[in-house]
């Protein structure tokens, strides 16, 4: 084991402790080396900065309609093309195209289409008697289109551990409940909820470490604006590492979110182990 521990080491360890160093630290930008000790400073800088805590609160709204969505959306997928009916391995394997597609290139073609002047969405809305909407122009709309655009690259994904747990579910179960009776819904209910908690748990966390990544596609399709209605965290921890070269205040920020992620994410494990006890 001690090669991939090396690895893992090197790829994970000595990032996440340069970054804390750099943290209690000024940084010399002509050597990327800390060359003072500044203790809390950086810290005391971060939480007293009013467009950190925005930009969290826009991470926290994003994520509290993001998530519930692609959940929702992705195991009700699953049930669908987990049904009996022709062509469905045809639609699962269209339906994983989304996923693959990178997000600075997806955020780059939804901007485009969502363009007010000449995207096609607004010319298709057109047709209908809508619009024409000003998609990245509204903050409201702004935000909302972000989690539509997420949601779309990402239900996929849910959508694959759904099924993947689906097919696990042993069958014998069903067909007792089906002699005894239960019709779907009370099957649904009482069976396969029950028995699917722990890849529904497994999906969440999974999804929810990716989400609070968020970066390309904002990055690609509105840049945290209009304002700062979408700038989402990492955005904005990125605008002032590279564009305001504050890299010790940015490291400071990076720690505190992964703090708060560590923390959120502990929480979620613990809720789903007592779930799943609870089933």
């Amino acid at each position: 084991m001690a090669p991939a521990f090396l690895i893992l080491l090197a790829v994970l360890a000595y990032p996440i402790l340069y970054t804390v160093e750099i943290s209690f630290s000024e940084l010399d930008l002509a050597t990327f080396l800390p060359s003072e000790w500044v203790g809390w400073d950086n810290y005391e800088t971060v939480l007293t900065d009013e467009r950190f805590w925005h930009s969290l609160k826009v991470t926290g709204i994003y994520l509290a309609f993001a998530m519930p969505l692609q959940m929702v959306l992705g195991f009700a997928i699953a049930f669908l093309v987990n049904a009996e009916w022709r062509g469905r391995g045809l639609i699962r394997a269209l339906f994983l195209i989304p996923m693959v597609v990178a997000p600075v290139v997806a955020g780059g073609l939804w901007r485009m289409m969502l363009d007010p002047l000449w995207g096609i969405t607004n010319y298709l809305l057109g047709l209908l008697g809508v619009g024409p909407l000003d998609w990245f122009g509204d903050a409201t709309l702004a935000m909302a289109t972000i989690v539509l655009i997420d949601t779309w690259r990402w239900t996929p994904f849910v959508t694959l551990i759904a099924t993947a747990g689906l097919l696990s579910l042993p069958q014998d179960v069903f067909e007792a409940a089906e002699i005894d009776g239960a019709n779907w819904w009370v099957m649904l209910r009482h069976i396969t909820l029950p028995l699917l908690v722990p890849i529904i748990a497994a999906a969440f966390v999974v999804r929810w470490l990716g989400a609070v990544k968020m970066f390309d596609i904002v990055l690609a399709s509105t840049l945290g604006g209009p304002g700062r209605a979408t700038n989402v965290i990492n955005l904005f921890i990125y605008q002032e590492a590279f564009r305001g070269l504050k890299f010790a205040e940015s490291a400071a920020m990076s720690v505190v979110v992964l703090i708060i992620t560590m923390v959120l994410t502990a929480i979620f494990l613990r809720a789903s182990r007592q779930l799943e006890a609870r089933y």
